[in-house]
């Protein structure tokens, strides 16, 4: 079963299925932190149902965009809404990013790389657990892919949970694309960051820097001004403010 929703306070019509893996706020947060100009190419590795990709096809008119996904059935769905919403640059490659071969090196690589522990309990909904189950081998993966499909200085941009951000700084430094970004996103004001936005250039040189972050819900849960520009009004979220 597919239920219709929105993106972007209405800004983008986006389905998913019902039942399984459903995107959150993370895809969001992740199209508006890419500095990604006019007419340069985006690769994104786990695309779902094209979250992060419809996102962008607004915040950034006339870019173009690449989503890999190895379920055949959400790659459908996703090149479906990015008919549905008009998006004529983005294309859909229904592969395994392992797999995959590229005609051409991308200026940006984004992805929310599966992050479950394998030993972690089981979703009961199989292709939730599918595209959740991950591990430090596959992070390690996913970025060495990344960084093999990226320009020289061209960006790539994370999302994943604290746990993981040293796996991910060991990877980005053994495979050409050294961290110059953490990001952190916090739950609340005085709670500890959950999420971390992790930025690297290829072949870059900068030392990395913390950055303050995002607060992203007041006490009362709601989401703060700041969240709330970026996930309705489709404001950006540069990380290097």
């Amino acid at each position: 079963m597919i239920t219709d929703g929105h993106l972007l306070g209405g800004r983008v019509t986006y389905r998913q299925p019902a039942s399984g893996f459903r995107s959150g706020i993370e895809p969001v947060l992740l199209a508006a932190s890419v500095p990604v100009r006019r007419h340069e190419h985006v690769l994104e590795a786990g695309t779902g149902a094209g979250a992060a990709l419809l996102c962008l096809g607004v915040l950034v008119p006339g870019v173009r965009a690449t989503g890999v996904e190895a379920d055949e059935t959400m790659a459908a769905l996703a090149a479906a809404n990015a008919r549905a919403n008009g998006f004529t640059g983005i294309d859909i490659v229904a592969e395994r990013l392992e797999t995959a071969v590229f005609p051409r090196l991308f200026d940006h690589a984004i992805a929310n790389p599966p992050y479950h522990p394998p030993d972690s309990p089981p979703s009961p909904i199989p292709a939730r657990d599918a595209a959740k189950r991950g591990s430090e081998a596959l992070m390690a993966t996913w970025i060495e892919r990344l960084s093999l499909a990226l320009r020289d200085r061209g960006s790539l941009t994370l999302v994943v949970p604290a746990g993981m951000v040293p796996a991910c700084l060991t990877a980005m430094g053994r495979y050409r694309c050294p961290c110059s970004i953490l990001f952190p996103l916090w739950p609340k004001t005085e709670r500890p960051a959950k999420l971390v936005l992790v930025r690297g250039v290829k072949n870059g040189v900068a030392p990395m820097r913390l950055a303050a972050g995002l607060v992203l819900h007041k006490p009362d849960g709601s989401f703060t001004p700041a969240a709330e520009a970026i996930l309705r009004d489709g404001s950006p979220l540069p990380l290097d403010r």
